[in-house]
């Protein structure tokens, strides 16, 4: 039976002391899923694991509904697989071998989003911060880091995030992701 490496991305949890969920924690309740080779990155919400069924959306809906029936809150969840996270850093338009971690960030979004959603936005405004549009993905390039960028505080207003979950990870994440899902 062919097996799939995914990454689960869980938006907003451990942050500020909120909405905690123990790693340790996550990664049983995973495996309590059927899921396979569990490993989770850092607190802020990442979980690798390998699965022999389903596709990212029922993954992600299944892991989202057993976080709430566990924990007693929502939490928005992406899933996606070892090739789509590839796929991300090979696109990538910036030079990221060139700059900081903290200067480059990934937002996943669960479904495509569109140009048109972004046309109310100025890039000259913003300058030198810039964003380009990938699969399912927005690359923010934030030379001051995400916690300084006006960019950023404007990407995350609900009229452009409407109707998707979107999450971001830092380039170093991004990157970790492609390793812990190889193979």
């Amino acid at each position: 039976m062919a097996t799939t490496r995914y990454a689960a991305l869980l938006r907003g949890i451990n942050v500020g002391g909120n909405r905690k969920v123990p790693m340790a924690e996550l990664r049983t309740l995973m495996e309590g899923l059927g899921h396979d080779g569990v490993r989770t990155h850092l607190q802020s919400g990442q979980a690798v694991f390998t699965a022999a069924h389903g596709d990212e959306e029922s993954l992600a809906a299944g892991l989202s509904e057993a976080i709430e029936r566990h924990f007693g809150f929502a939490v928005d969840v992406i899933v996606r697989d070892h090739a789509y996270l590839k796929g991300i850093v090979e696109a990538c338009p910036y030079p990221a071998g060139g700059l900081e971690p903290r200067q480059l960030h990934v937002t996943y979004f669960s479904a495509p989003v569109t140009p048109d959603r972004f046309a109310e936005i100025d890039p000259d405004a913003y300058r030198p911060e810039e964003f380009s549009l990938g699969d399912r993905a927005l690359y923010l390039y934030a030379p001051d880091g995400l916690g300084r960028s006006r960019l950023a505080e404007h990407l995350a207003r609900p009229r452009i995030t409407k109707g998707t979950v979107a999450t971001s990870r830092n380039w170093n994440t991004v990157r970790t992701l492609v390793e812990l899902t190889e193979g």
